[in-house]
């Protein structure tokens, strides 16, 4: 389980940051360009789902892995600014928040002791 929200978590926030890079793109062409507005009536829905995808992930994680507050905190921030995902995920991959064995030697102890 653990293992693949931590696959599902890596896979969504790059997603996520490129859902923002064409919803930013949509948004260029409808309010800047004025010429079309499906890339804002595609991109929008995908960014949404993705956003709301990569949220429930990042709580998933903050409970299996028990994250610190501060950095469930940086993972629901990340989401709102445009490519910070990807600076989140290189972050807390760096230390150790998103690693599946070092989360998983406490959960062996706790269980040896039963």
């Amino acid at each position: 389980m653990r293992n693949t929200v931590l696959r599902a978590f890596r896979i969504l926030a790059i997603a996520e940051a490129f859902s923002w890079a064409a919803l930013l793109v949509g948004m260029y062409f409808k309010w800047i360009a004025g010429t079309t507005e499906i890339g804002v009536q595609v991109a929008g829905p995908v960014h949404g789902a993705l956003f709301v995808g990569y949220g429930i992930a990042a709580l998933a994680l903050w409970r299996l892995q028990r994250w610190p507050f501060v950095v469930a905190l940086f993972a629901g921030l990340s989401a709102v600014f445009p490519f910070a995902t990807l600076w989140f995920e290189g972050w807390a991959g760096k230390r150790g928040h998103l690693a599946a064995a070092a989360a998983g030697a406490p959960a062996a102890k706790e269980a040896s002791r039963v």
